[in-house]
């Protein structure tokens, strides 16, 4: 009888393993942390956490620990240089994987090299808004019309960004070469006085994150022109996709999960698997929906291949702005 019980303790031991291998990971007693490479209370931040919390059931205890400061270059670093277990993931973003490897003259990690992808986590459009009263002096109320003045003013309009090199700066950079316009960049220290510079009618035009910009969008203070995705967003469908009016041009806010490189494949294949999952799941979909993000969970291989296409994109745009930091 004896044999017969451990028989049937191994066997369910055994079906544990393989129908819910997560589980397993969380009676290990071991912690999962996922490094923010900016400061706690911002959208990267919030959304880390609603996936940490979505994977606890999965991968036990996960925390999130914030490593802000040179332009997210410090957090990814850390994690580059952490043991390729499986514990430790850091989220890369449209700036530590697009734009600073162009942007800085030495990065203290590889983008390519130091790291293992494991999902995209989503992606948040940005959104072209003009001042609403300068769009009504100007008789501007599309994109097209936007293009058609500047053609015929050049030099007149000017845009604001969040600073030299910044992503509103280079997707400005982007739109005036595609476009065939000029327009005189304002940069900013950050990403809040540069949108109290459009809205006090200092600048004509931003490129701005749409869960920043909506408020002021849905309140007449601004009008938004385009999303900057390729297609309309969910969360604005009434405004039209920037590639509508110029084709191929795409530039929106993303991130995602990346391990240290080594990390075992089995290993970055289960942590796939399990963020996945939370990334689909409808809890995780209205909670970042709040915040106007969409869900983008993808295998390992398509998230590579991902980071290398937007690092060839923003090494164009990096050299169209001529911004550098030493």
């Amino acid at each position: 009888m004896n044999t017969r019980r451990q028989l049937i303790a191994r066997t369910a031991l055994t079906l544990a393993a393989v129908v819910a291998p997560g589980l397993v990971w969380a009676q290990a007693d071991k912690v999962t942390r996922i490094v923010v490479p900016f400061a706690a209370g911002g959208p990267i931040d919030v959304t880390a956490r609603i996936l940490a919390e979505a994977v606890k059931a999965s991968l036990g205890t996960v925390i999130v620990e914030n490593k802000p400061g040179a332009g997210g270059n410090i957090g990814v670093a850390a994690v580059a240089k952490s043991a390729p277990d499986g514990l430790t993931l850091g989220i890369a973003t449209t700036a530590s994987h697009g734009i600073n490897p162009w942007l800085f003259s030495k990065l203290p990690y590889d983008p390519v090299k130091d790291f293992a992808p494991v999902t995209q986590m989503l992606r948040v459009p940005n959104v072209l808004v003009m001042n609403a009263e300068a769009a009504q002096r100007l008789n501007i109320a599309t994109l097209a019309d936007l293009i058609r003045y500047a053609k015929a003013n050049p030099g007149k309009l000017n845009y604001g960004s969040g600073g030299n090199g910044s992503a509103g700066h280079l997707a400005g950079e982007m739109f005036k070469h595609q476009a065939g316009v000029f327009a005189v960049h304002i940069p900013y220290n950050g990403g809040n006085p540069a949108q109290l510079g459009l809205l006090s009618g200092q600048v004509d035009f931003n490129f701005d994150n749409l869960a920043t910009a909506s408020a002021n969008i849905r309140a007449g203070k601004l009008r938004a022109l385009a999303v900057t995705t390729a297609q309309r967003s969910a969360a604005m469908p009434e405004v039209p996709a920037v590639a509508e009016t110029l084709k191929g041009l795409e530039i929106d806010t993303w991130w995602g999960l990346v391990a240290p490189a080594g990390t075992p494949a089995d290993t970055v294949r289960k942590l796939n698997a399990t963020f996945t999952e939370a990334l689909r799941s409808p809890d995780v979909k209205n909670r970042f929906a709040a915040l106007m993000a969409e869900p983008a969970p993808s295998s390992p291989e398509a998230f590579a291949g991902f980071l290398n296409s937007e690092r060839a994109k923003y090494e164009r745009a990096v050299k169209l702005s001529g911004a550098k930091v030493d």
